[in-house]
């Protein structure tokens, strides 16, 4: 049976132990060997140098390095220096992200390394929480970190913050007594959980799970146990590598059989084959796509998005769906007061979180007693800390200090001139907490508490300053309006006081003068709805996926504009076919760990790219299952930001809109640049097997050919992966899962493009008449060839919208870059050492003008294209 379904002593027989001894030291000695220490298990560590080893597993790496090992075969060392150079860097890179990637489950380990109050041989020790065993009696006091697992025995107003676990943002109030039914992590009130927060209280408890067995060494286990999806990015990069090199080999083979068979020289023709296919891969290709992630990684830490893994951020171009935490992600993580009510009215409070920056609707003054009783009714603290603000204790009564600031109340002052003499603590029987302070040459009795206990206890209230008769309509309008705070999932506090002489007879918490009421909640970042409009312009779904109560996350929910209908993590349970239904549920409560993975799980059979947001150690199996995990850089536990592949640094919903709009443009530039590599590669290669067919001299030597690959393929691919965003790009639907950097549109015109470079090529070589001056013709081609595909950088700059719409120099990199191009092509023929190694001569002006506008027309076809297009 389950520890929370047994009673005390039942568990503490089965467990062998005495609450009042504990354990015997010898005792504990032996269950520490059978059980192991009270720590996270480590991952198994990965050496650098198999990570490092496991970044060449890539079928583009592997064409690149066999084109390597070709090249300095036939003695091109410089472009085999270039593509090791570029393997080796990729290798690198990789091998750093993923080495700080598997750091989740030591960050866990952390977590736990804190000491423990127990009772051993009769006595009360501190040990270090490692050595707890199942059986040990520990103490837990308010700001104690719980070391383990533990049902709660003996108790004295125990409340404890979960929402690192269980995602609930109000502190939990505990029960020593049985609860019955399959109750949930979050509903298992009788228990303390490691790693949670006492905040109130303190308790006697019997550790019942240590180690790997607590709550949240199953989520250690979970994070271990989950595999990480590769990204699409990563998908589509694989399906073309392989695709390349099977093409690849091919243009080799065919090649070099059509020269021999056309009677060209086999060396010559084996050179060729080699020249081609070294150039028909675009080794180009990762370098560009780490720069251009790189350079995205860049522009998005300026927008507060830190992103741990480079493929990440294409990734989120392909969201469709971001499951979001409620609480620390959509709302504040700090209770707030909303509303109060007194003197027989609903007032307003503006300002959010534990910053005292507000005001209410009405004079506050004309109600101060109301907020008074809150300020000394209580036992948190509200801090500043720099310009931020903080609360130690419970967040409910942190709500209430801030409240009495908001109408200017010095409550350090007002505690000074009412100092406490006596407490009657809340429990969750009486549910009510009674404080009672010096004030003046009387006493000043302070109650608070549920309206439907505290409105029985008063007679009079108080309207306007005044004292007046507390009737039953009135107590029936009081609890009307509570119940009306509640519909709005506001947490609703009671507060009345009486004034008594010292020494004076009677019960505290009878005759009491009620005061009004002060309701709650933990509120949405103001920011957010906007966020979540925009998603859903851009065609993304947002879902709330909380550990919170179902009420109050449909109130958050409808407050910003999450669209579909909310169910409980037990009525997930029990749903068969949440594949189907999982496009039409907006909110989910009272969840765990095992279900968020269960919800991502299901958009991701639906062919969904899921993003998981959220800070607690709770999320991080979900945000390691993800496509993409964003944890909370702020209020983040380390094991979340860990697990996650993005960290939001201003904690901020709305910077992940900013971060979508960053991957579709990255993934945009990746389509320019690969499109601009195929389609110039494809014209070198239909150049040279034309040539061959036609029985006419090769327009190229192999020296060219690499020459030309060098020239085109780098530096203005990169420019491309910088190119600035469409204006629309955020009205745009998600682009679909199973859509391919290279598709058949895209395939097709590639084809276009490269028989148009083809033809330009081998028009320029005939023009230039190479029976007579081949020397001329050749270098003449091959300039055609160059300008030809620098032609074609600038129609690769949009899909649809013309080139002069663009803005043909709003990209000041890709203007260097075929600047740099256009100048070492030039030296290549007036260079005279370079002019002898490639065999070229000098072109005159005339000449340049007319390889200029044959390679132009790459240009004019580009513009017909998008035409037709729009």
């Amino acid at each position: 049976m389950p520890f929370f379904d047994q009673s005390a002593p039942a568990v503490l027989r089965e467990l062998k132990t005495s609450p009042e001894r504990g354990l015997s030291s010898e005792d504990a000695k032996q269950r520490l060997a059978q059980h192991g220490p009270n720590a996270i298990e480590e991952a198994h560590h990965v050496s650098l140098f198999r990570i490092f080893l496991e970044q060449f597993a890539s079928p583009i790496v592997w064409i690149l390095l066999v084109a390597l090992g070709i090249s300095a075969f036939v003695k091109e060392w410089a472009d085999a220096a270039v593509i090791g150079a570029i393997v080796v860097l990729n290798a690198i890179l990789g091998t750093v992200q993923e080495y700080r990637a598997e750091e989740a489950i030591e960050a866990l380990r952390k977590m736990t390394s804190l000491k423990a109050r127990v009772l051993r041989d009769g006595k009360v020790q501190e040990i270090a929480a490692a050595e707890l065993v199942p059986g040990d009696i520990v103490l837990l006091e308010t700001g104690d970190k719980v070391p383990a697992d533990a049902r709660i025995v003996e108790i004295m107003n125990l409340a404890t913050q979960e929402a690192a676990l269980t995602g609930e943002s109000t502190p939990v109030h505990k029960t020593a007594d049985v609860l019955h039914d399959h109750a949930a992590i979050a509903d298992q009130h009788n228990m303390a959980f490691s790693g949670t927060i006492v905040t109130n209280g303190h308790a006697r408890a019997v550790v019942v799970g240590t180690g790997m067995s607590t709550e949240m060494g199953k989520i250690a286990r979970l994070i271990k146990e989950t595999e990480h999806e590769p990204t699409p990015l990563q998908k589509k990069l694989s399906s073309l590598s392989k695709l390349l090199g099977i093409i690849v080999v091919l243009i080799a083979i065919v090649i070099f059989t059509a020269g021999v068979v056309y009677g060209l020289p086999a060396f010559e023709m084996f050179l060729a084959a080699v020249a081609l296919a070294v150039a028909a891969i675009p080794e180009g290709l990762p370098a560009v796509v780490t720069v251009a992630l790189a350079v995205g990684v860049q522009r998005m830490a300026k927008r507060n998005a830190l992103v741990r893994k480079l493929p990440s951020v294409e990734t989120l171009g392909a969201c469709t769906v971001i499951c979001s935490d409620k609480t620390g992600t959509l709302t504040h993580n700090q209770m707030t007061v909303k509303h109060v009510y007194a003197n027989q009215q609903s007032i307003a409070v503006s300002g959010a979180g534990y910053a005292p920056e507000g005001k209410f609707m009405k004079d506050p003054k004309d109600f101060d007693m109301l907020l008074k009783i809150g300020a000394l009714n209580n036992n948190a603290q509200l801090a500043q800390e720099g310009k931020d603000w903080k609360v130690i204790g419970d967040p409910t009564e942190g709500a209430l200090l801030v409240s009495a600031r908001k109408a200017g109340i010095d409550t350090g002052e007002l505690n000074k001139k009412a100092p406490r003499i006596k407490e009657i603590e809340f429990t969750s029987e009486r549910k009510l907490m009674t404080t009672v302070h010096k004030f003046g040459g009387k006493l000043l009795v302070c109650t608070k508490g549920a309206p439907e206990v505290l409105v029985k206890l008063c007679t009079k209230q108080l309207v306007h300053g005044k004292l007046a008769r507390f009737s039953h309509a009135d107590a029936n309008n009081v609890l009307a309006m509570g119940e009306a705070y509640a519909c709005k999932a506001l947490r609703v506090l009671a507060f009345a006081y009486k004034e008594i002489a010292p020494g004076g007879k009677g019960k505290l918490e009878d005759d009491l003068v009620f005061a009004g009421l002060q309701a709650m909640i933990d509120p949405p970042r103001h920011e957010v709805k906007e966020a979540i409009q925009k998603c859903r312009t851009a065609g993304i779904k947002v879902v709330m996926i909380t550990g919170d109560h179902l009420s109050t996350a449909k109130a958050i929910a409808k407050e910003l504009g999450i669209e579909g209908k909310a169910i409980t993590g037990v009525e997930l349970d029990h749903l068969t076919d949440l594949d189907a239904q999982v496009e039409n549920i907006g909110v989910y409560a009272r969840v765990n760990p095992a279900h968020k993975i269960h919800i991502v799980e299901a958009f991701q059979k639906r062919k969904h790219v899921v993003a998981m947001t959220g800070d607690g150690v709770n999320d991080a199996p979900a945000l390691k299952k993800a496509d993409l995990g964003i944890a909370m850089g702020i209020a983040g536990t380390d094991v979340a930001k860990e697990a996650s592949a993005m960290v939001l640094a201003d904690d901020n919903f709305a910077s992940i809109v900013k971060a979508v709009e960053e991957g579709r443009v990255i993934f945009d530039n990746i389509k320019k640049f690969v499109n601009y590599l195929l389609s110039g590669n494809t014209g070198e290669v239909l150049t040279l097997f034309v040539s061959i067919i036609l029985g006419i001299p090769l327009p190229l030597t192999a020296l060219m050919i690499l020459w030309v690959n060098l020239v085109t393929d780098g530096t203005p691919a990169l420019a491309l992966g910088v190119d600035p965003p469409d204006p629309d790009i955020m009205k745009r639907p998600p682009r679909k899962m199973e859509e391919n950097i290279v598709n058949r549109q895209r395939g097709t015109l590639i084809g276009i493009v490269g028989i148009l470079v083809m033809l330009n090529t081998l028009f320029v070589f005939d023009y230039f008449d190479p029976d007579t001056q081949l020397a001329k013709a050749q270098t003449a081609a091959f300039t055609a060839l160059v300008l030809s595909q620098l032609f074609n950088a600038f129609n690769q700059r949009s899909e649809s919208r013309s080139l002069f719409a663009v803005g043909p120099f709003r990209n000041k990199w890709l203007l260097l870059a075929v600047g740099l191009s256009v100048a070492l092509q030039a030296a290549v023929m007036y260079v005279p050492f370079l002019r002898e190694l490639f065999g070229t001569v000098a072109l005159s002006f005339k000449d340049w003008l007319v390889v200029a506008a044959v390679s132009a027309s790459v240009i004019v076809f580009g513009e017909i294209v998008k035409l037709f297009r729009r």
